[in-house]
């Protein structure tokens, strides 16, 4: 039996929306991942281009425990990578909670191998807004 891999470079889904956004912190901050479908994704939009790959303060992008890329974006010649994503909140480390994505570099554009998040209350960010925290 083979299994057919998806190059995610051609095949993925969009997260546009606005409260995706890292630098959104307007209430409420209820949404979650946890029943995300597992696939290839890429940030768009107002979401911003990518994950963002520092730490993001608690209660951004719709959440209590914003998801961000812990570890580097690869390069095209390092094809599909393992990282760390980490779930933050305020007072906390800025990685309380974690786990594994793939990245691939797509040469103008990154996509991610997302999963269903650990907990409810995470989510994955988006690096759109980076900068207009309150």
């Amino acid at each position: 039996m083979f299994l057919l891999e998806v190059d995610g470079c051609s095949n993925y889904k969009v997260l546009s929306e606005a409260d995706r956004a890292q630098g959104n912190a307007q209430s409420p901050h209820g949404k979650s991942d946890i029943g995300l479908k597992t696939g290839w994704y890429r940030f768009q939009g107002a979401a911003g281009d990518r994950m963002p790959d520092k730490c993001v303060l608690g209660y951004r992008c719709g959440t209590e425990y914003p998801g961000w890329l812990n570890g580097t974006h690869p390069t095209v010649a390092e094809g599909v990578v393992t990282r760390k994503v980490c779930y933050n909140r305020i007072y906390w480390n800025c990685c309380r909670w974690s786990n594994s994505i793939k990245v691939k570099n797509c040469s103008s554009y990154y996509v991610y191998e997302l999963q269903r998040t650990p907990w409810s209350n995470t989510r994955y960010c988006g690096n759109g807004g980076a900068g207009k925290l309150p």
